[in-house]
């Protein structure tokens, strides 16, 4: 049970009583989460891949709303089953097999609410420098505790409380961003943009794998936290349709807008990816630098509070015997150290962390598409007291689903490469089949080494790793998934 101000319940089934949300209710946290001004930094990214901008707006428009759709078949699984999205998941993988994708998902929330953290706090200290009133460690310190502090307050107060954030966060980012946008239009160079030479299908496909990954694939793992609070009675087109309106709706603008400001400038393509909020300050008057400010940091920081949320349920779900708010506190406190280091001592953060999150999207793939057809081939509830017990209809582990990621990973993490070898040479073994398959040749340049090849970049291995556990678990577990809900 929870109360008015802390919620307590954890990854246990929520009681009918609980259950008032409504589909419509889903926009608050997906819109909230998703209006960040980062968003326009993918406009710089995109169009790093070689395409045009009218190729660029195609890849992103289907990008972000397929991959937040995606989102809304797993959000499904909350309505069906009262629990979080990884608890879930133990009807595809079993009870305890379940915790090896756990982890990966955990790492992948770990990841994602550090980034935003990171980015927040960088944003505070770029404006504030640019205003002339503070510079240095002490503001560096300052802003990452702050920050810190907020994201893990929100979070451990739980779900009624970040929902009624999250529903006036919308509106105040969403005015503030539109602000400024207005301001940012004078530097929009049609004719510059248009003007951008168009890449090859390779090279989109590319561009459509990085906007999927960093969109919804990067949220998938949670999507379900958010719906289990949803009335049995609740539509499942209307979850999926408002998973999806509130997930898209913002970014599909922010970032056809980041491509025209990109496309206009060289100087702002060559800088936003690096830097996207210091970026983003130069094409501002003064006067709006406290605005943006305020619009910058609430909007990445509505987005780590998600994450927190999700991955302390995650934690729980791997076998941690805590209460969640002290879950979310936990992972706070690694948010918290995770931000101070990449602040104060990592030379970069975006290449790591773009590299970070097409290594893990294989696997998130993977089991996004197992659980995906776990759920459109189930025809009734989850048998939710099954879900805690591994001698239940359910059992300890299903080895068809393990063996299905670990084989659709394997060969997705062959398909894909690092393409920040400089700033996460750690993650440079990836890429092994490319050469065998005459997708890519390696060449060992000593000016810097680099992948030769139309397919070397497109990173086919996520889509690769999503359609082929699909496929292969809508056949080979159509019929265990029948005799699962027939008791046995």
């Amino acid at each position: 049970m929870s109360s008015p101000l802390v919620e307590t319940t954890g990854i246990e089934i929520i009681a009918e009583s609980e259950r008032t949300a409504r589909p419509r209710d889903l926009f608050w946290p997906w819109f909230a989460a998703n209006v960040s001004v980062f968003g326009m930094s993918y406009g710089s990214w995109v169009l790093g891949f070689g395409i045009s901008f009218g190729q660029a707006v195609v890849v992103s428009v289907i990008g972000i709303v397929v991959s937040f759709a995606l989102c809304g078949l797993i959000a499904i699984a909350g309505k069906r089953g009262s629990a979080p999205t990884m608890i879930l998941s133990r009807a595809a993988f079993g009870v305890h097999g379940q915790k090896v994708p756990g982890i990966v998902s955990w790492l992948t929330s770990i990841g994602w609410e550090t980034m935003l953290a990171i980015s927040a706090v960088l944003a505070t200290a770029t404006v504030l420098q640019a205003l002339g009133l503070a510079s240095g460690t002490f503001v560096l310190v300052l802003a990452t505790l702050v920050i810190a502090a907020i994201i893990v307050t929100a979070s451990v107060l739980g779900y009624h409380t970040i929902m009624r954030i999250q529903s006036v966060l919308t509106w105040a980012t969403g005015a503030m961003t539109i602000l400024f946008m207005l301001l940012t239009i004078p530097h929009i160079e049609w004719a510059a943009a248009a003007a951008v030479p168009a890449g090859t299908p390779q090279q989109m496909i590319g561009a459509l794998v990085m906007v999927m990954t960093g969109f919804g694939l990067g949220w998938i793992n949670i999507a379900a936290d958010w719906s289990r609070y949803q009335k049995r009675t609740a539509s499942d087109a209307s979850i999926i349709a408002w998973n999806t309106i509130g997930g898209s709706a913002a970014p599909v603008v922010l970032v056809i807008f980041g491509l025209l400001l990109a496309g206009s400038d060289p100087d702002v393509l060559a800088r936003i990816g690096d830097d996207p909020v210091g970026t983003l300050v130069t094409l501002l008057p003064i006067w709006a630098l406290i605005p943006f400010w305020i619009v910058a940091v609430l909007t990445l920081v509505s987005g780590a509070v998600n994450g927190i949320y999700s991955s302390g349920l995650t934690l729980l779900s791997l076998g941690i015997r805590i209460p969640r708010p002290a879950a979310a506190f936990l992972d706070g406190a690694i948010l918290t150290i995770g931000t101070i280091w990449v602040v104060f001592f990592a030379g970069s953060f975006v290449g790591p962390f773009q590299s970070f999150l097409i290594t893990l999207g294989v696997p998130i793939a993977s089991w996004a598409g197992i659980l995906i057809a776990d759920v459109v081939s189930r025809r009734r509830d989850y048998d939710e007291q099954a879900l805690f017990d591994a001698s239940g209809r359910y059992g300890a582990v299903d080895w068809a689903s393990l063996l299905t990621l670990v084989l659709t990973s394997v060969i997705g993490w062959g398909l894909v490469v690092n393409q920040y070898a400089e700033d996460a040479p750690w993650n440079n073994w990836q890429g092994y089949l490319l050469e065998p398959l005459g997708l890519g040749t390696f060449v060992d340049d000593p000016a810097g080494s680099y992948w030769d090849g139309p397919w070397a970049y497109a990173n086919v291995g996520v889509l690769f790793a999503l359609a082929a556990s699909f496929l292969v678990t809508l056949v080979a577990r159509r019929g265990r998934i029948r005799r699962q809900e027939q008791g046995g």
